[in-house]
């Protein structure tokens, strides 16, 4: 199952990308991310009071300590992309999932001896590594001499990721249901938006231009809901690879809705995500099938 909620998480953030796309040429992007969590806490709020969760926590440092990394890393992409080319920024930000399963794989050594984490875990890492080789073929990304700050804060971006992926699994394991978890980023985003605003300024509303704020929240919500009880109830290797399906999902939208051209070596790329996707799951199902979800 967890596959299948990494999988719908990446719909919703690819959908979610083709909105930005459009909000981007009526709003700055703190302006966008202030505008996602407002929407996002707002709903939240009303969803916990139907289903009678409450929104209070007994542990506001962990949730505290995710904001941090998250916004971190948010921050840290959009500078990239501004300072390198969209795909090399891109490509940096999503060696999250390279980062989570070296601190795993990492880990793993250091607390159980050399055997048998690199038995039962290295074919697992060897797939997320063949699932990034997908993700490059797929951008391409390139880098000139005076962009080497730029790669470096998008290497932040991606680490950071990996540090708020591996924090929501831990907010799960201590018992924190998703809609708290995904509130209390939503709070985090809007602060974090609107410090951003006042140095960036506020775009006035154009009509019909700021109805898309309205599915940027939904879909961004929606996909941080489905991310967060993937993390929480599946193996974090697995669901760090899956992650990649994003890249599949927005290369496919970029082709139907704007046209853009895919060459052989980048439908090479998006076969070879599929195919580690695929491996990585049933290698999980075969070598641990039952293990829980803190077990990586």
């Amino acid at each position: 199952m967890q596959a299948l909620w990494m999988l719908l998480a990446s719909v919703f953030f690819a959908s979610m990308g083709v909105c930005i796309k459009f909000a981007s040429a009526h709003f700055n992007s703190f302006e966008i991310v202030f505008y996602r969590g407002v929407v996002g806490a707002i709903f939240l709020i009303a969803m916990t009071r139907v289903n009678g969760v409450s929104l209070r926590t007994s542990m506001p440092m962990m949730h505290v300590w995710r904001s941090i990394v998250g916004t971190i890393s948010l921050t840290a992409w959009f500078f990239a992309i501004a300072a390198l080319p969209l795909a090399t920024a891109m490509t940096l930000n999503y060696m999250s999932s390279v980062w989570i399963a070296t601190f795993l794989l990492g880990g793993a050594l250091l607390m159980q001896g050399r055997n048998a984490p690199i038995r039962e875990q290295g074919p697992l890492f060897l797939t997320v590594l063949m699932g990034f080789g997908g993700v490059a073929m797929m951008l391409r990304p390139t880098l000139a001499d005076h962009q080497v700050v730029g790669a470096l804060v998008g290497l932040l971006s991606g680490i950071f990721a990996a540090f708020a992926y591996l924090q929501v699994a831990a907010l799960a394991r201590a018992g924190e249901p998703e809609s708290r978890t995904v509130f209390y980023f939503s709070i985090g985003a809007v602060l974090a938006g609107g410090v951003g605003m006042l140095f960036s300024g506020v775009s006035p509303w154009h009509w019909p231009g700021a109805l898309w704020l309205l599915p940027i929240g939904l879909l961004a919500l929606f996909g941080q809901l489905c991310m967060t009880r993937a993390y929480s109830r599946g193996a974090t290797m697995v669901v760090a690879n899956l992650q990649y399906s994003g890249i599949v999902i927005a290369g496919i939208y970029g082709i139907v809705f704007f046209g853009d051209q895919l060459p052989l070596m980048g439908w090479l790329g998006m076969a070879l995500i599929i195919v580690s996707g695929i491996t990585a799951t049933v290698l999980r199902t075969r070598t641990v099938p039952n293990a829980p979800a803190e077990e990586h």
